[in-house]
């Protein structure tokens, strides 16, 4: 009896244990499955973030990519590889049908206006060298033909049948005006070297071959060859200041000036040259501060240059009027050149103060070289932060003029 009830709960025990082990395993199971769920949905989301940290800095740089994009000067079409555009920058606007910031997901063959750069763009995609490829093409920018130099750069695997291209057009216009310039400057400044030039070495040679038979010949010779000398050097000392000025390489000493002095200083020193045309020059000067802050010397050689066009180009007899005053509600000085001179037409007073600038029929009248005005407007507006200007009516007279800002009332020097 009692082997059967020791036995029986032998079973009992043994069938627990096992019940027990039964369900502790399931429960390991489930917690094991619980906790791969768990490292599931934890990897999910890291992936998710991960995917939208991606996402975010992704986005990040095409908007730094287009940030600099629309801030370069040059054209920028971005069209990817089904051929829509991604990104238009506002230099290319001209070159679309729409607005730069509606051309993004267009079809680019739909929207650019130059059929030539449509095609010139859809033949990238099918991929370019390493390098990409430059050519100049004659495009239609806001209905005019503009010659640009254009650069496609392809972007994709070799084993992709079609590309991503990004296309820079830079507008050679700019340039090639430069360049005309700058041709059209040396050939200008080639012909004004060399006309006294011409005339010095003229009369050295009649000098060296006797042509002189008396003295008084011999000063007439040295007088026109100091003349043409002292032009030379004008012209050289011009062409020195306008291009240091331009350059930002000229210094000035800044200091108190007086401007009512140096028009009085102008017009003693001009007086041969308005006596000998028996001109009248009259000062009117305003009984106010005329202190201005600038360069002594430099502000003298505009109202010289200022009154020697004037005495060169008024006819005998004529009359000539400097004067000067003070704006006090801008703090400005006021001068101006007025004459009873031949004119300057409408089409031409916008003209006089570039380089080498001369009314046409006014070369017989009078010598120069064109670069007096200039040289004045520099002055003025680069190194004295002012304006100058010219009203005149043909056959009637010329009044040339600038304004500086006076000086401060304290006496302190500007910077």
């Amino acid at each position: 009896m009692y082997i059967l009830i020791a036995a029986s709960a032998t079973i009992v025990a043994v069938a627990s244990i096992a019940a027990a082990r039964y369900w502790y395993l399931q429960l390991r199971s489930a917690k094991a499955e619980m906790e791969k769920a768990i490292h599931d949905v934890d990897s999910a989301r890291n992936e998710s973030e991960t995917a939208r940290i991606h996402g975010c800095i992704d986005r990040t740089r095409r908007r730094q990519a287009e940030a600099v994009f629309d801030v370069l000067r040059d054209a920028v079409i971005v069209v990817d590889a089904h051929g829509e555009i991604l990104h238009a920058n506002a230099a290319a606007g001209g070159l679309l049908s729409v607005s730069p910031e509606e051309a993004a997901g267009k079809v680019m063959t739909d929207i650019v206006n130059d059929h030539q750069l449509a095609s010139t763009i859809s033949a990238a995609r099918n991929g370019l060298p390493s390098e990409g490829r430059l050519c100049e093409q004659e495009l239609s920018f806001n209905g005019e033909d503009v010659s640009y130099e254009v650069h496609l750069q392809s972007v994709g695997g070799h084993e992709e049948p079609m590309h991503a291209v990004v296309t820079v057009l830079r507008d050679l216009s700019r340039e090639r005006e430069v360049a005309r310039l700058k041709s059209d400057f040396v050939s200008k400044a080639s012909h004004e070297l060399r006309t006294p030039l011409s005339s010095i070495s003229a009369y050295i040679e009649m000098l060296v071959d006797g042509d002189a038979a008396d003295e008084e010949a011999r000063q007439e010779f040295y007088n026109v060859i100091s003349t043409e000398t002292d032009r030379l050097r004008r012209l050289i000392d011009n062409l020195l200041n306008i291009s240091r000025i331009e350059a930002g390489l000229m210094h000035i000493d800044r200091e108190q000036v007086n401007v009512g002095e140096l028009v009085e200083r102008a017009v003693k020193s001009m007086a041969h040259q308005a006596n000998e045309k028996e001109q009248e020059v009259h000062t009117q000067l305003a009984k106010v501060d005329l202190t201005v802050n600038g360069d002594s010397d430099m502000l003298y050689q505009v109202i010289v240059n200022l009154l020697s066009n004037a005495i060169k180009y008024t006819p005998q007899g004529g009359r000539i009027t400097v004067a000067a005053d003070a704006d006090h509600l801008t703090r400005s000085l006021h001068l101006s050149v007025a004459d009873t001179g031949l004119g300057i037409g409408p089409d031409e007073t916008d003209k006089v103060f570039d380089k080498f600038y001369r009314v046409e029929n006014y070369r017989r009248i009078a010598n120069g070289t064109g670069l007096g005005l200039n040289l004045c407007r520099h002055i003025v507006e680069t190194l004295h932060n002012g304006q100058i200007g010219l009203d005149s009516t043909l056959g009637m007279g010329s009044r040339f003029w600038f304004t500086i800002p006076m000086a401060e009332k304290t006496g302190r020097v500007a910077a």
